[in-house]
């Protein structure tokens, strides 16, 4: 039977994610958890993972990509997000032979979605490939660099375009309840995991010359909307928020109730721009900041 969260909770019960139960999840020696008392402190896993450190966890997990993204020159990223269940087309393509050759309609409806969506995972790879090729005949200092969550689907496709240019590109990956790790697209030396979703947004913002936001879930919508609300108060400075698929946002959001109830400017609609080719996506980068 499915698991499923419990209808009622008691009201002392806490809610945050327990590191220590993510660090089991994910062993790495587990020997290191073992108490002891003679170990200095901060060379003391077990002390570390503790509900009373949590603060200091939140200062190392700021500050580890943080020095080894500078270190290597990592200044200005374009960040992309969408959608981890698009596959690429060859693998839209499989399951779809798969899925005739069972002959089972609720698979084929699937694999049919599969392939739809799959052009967004090509287009992805297009965009990265476009801000790569660019980038390769910078200096050090005017170069791009494309940053995802590091996962699979459109976050593949992105670091998956600008890998095959040679380009270096960061995945800022975070663990989950189920298993995710780095797409194999992701730079060894710029692929990060974090525990808190709060410190990771906070690195997508710090070196984003541009956020591209491919259709997704909840996710996507979370770091959307994060990036515009930032915009909007002023609490970062502006960059250009591209919307790919206007087809998808646009059945998605209904902005202009929003402008309608007054709840938003209109100026406000400015703050994002819908495109539909990674020629399209590229160029409202390049006007915006002269390229």
């Amino acid at each position: 039977m499915e698991h499923t969260q419990p209808l009622t909770q008691h009201v002392t019960e806490h809610k945050l994610a327990d590191a220590l139960a993510d660090l089991l999840h994910h062993p790495v020696e587990e020997t290191v958890l073992h108490p002891n008392a003679y170990r200095l402190a901060f060379a003391d896993p077990e002390f570390l993972l503790r509900r009373d450190t949590r603060g200091i966890r939140i200062q190392l997990e700021m500050l580890k990509p943080e020095i080894d993204q500078s270190e290597q020159g990592i200044d200005n990223t374009i960040v992309v997000f969408g959608s981890a269940r698009f596959p690429s087309p060859e693998t839209a393509d499989a399951a779809m032979r798969a899925a005739l050759a069972c002959a089972d309609p609720a698979d084929i409806q699937l694999a049919q979605r599969h392939l739809r969506n799959a052009r967004y995972y090509d287009q992805a790879r297009l965009f990265a490939r476009l801000v790569a090729a660019y980038s390769n005949d910078q200096t050090h200092s005017a170069k791009l660099y494309i940053c995802t969550g590091g996962g699979p689907g459109i976050m593949e496709a992105a670091n998956r375009g600008a890998h095959e240019l040679g380009a270096p590109t960061v995945g800022l990956n975070i663990a989950l309840p189920h298993e995710q790790s780095a797409n194999p697209y992701v730079t060894p030396a710029l692929s990060f995991k974090f525990h808190y979703f709060a410190i990771r947004k906070m690195h997508f913002m710090m070196r984003a010359k541009a956020l591209v936001a491919f259709p997704g879930g909840f996710g996507t919508l979370d770091e959307l909307f994060e990036v515009i609300t930032l915009v909007q108060t002023r609490k970062a400075r502006p960059v250009p928020i591209v919307l790919f698929g206007s087809d998808y946002w646009k059945r998605l959001l209904n902005i202009d109730v929003m402008v309608e109830e007054g709840v938003i400017s209109p100026e406000d609609l400015k703050l994002f721009h819908y495109v539909d080719t990674p020629e399209a996506a590229w160029d409202v980068i390049r006007h915006f900041y002269a390229l």
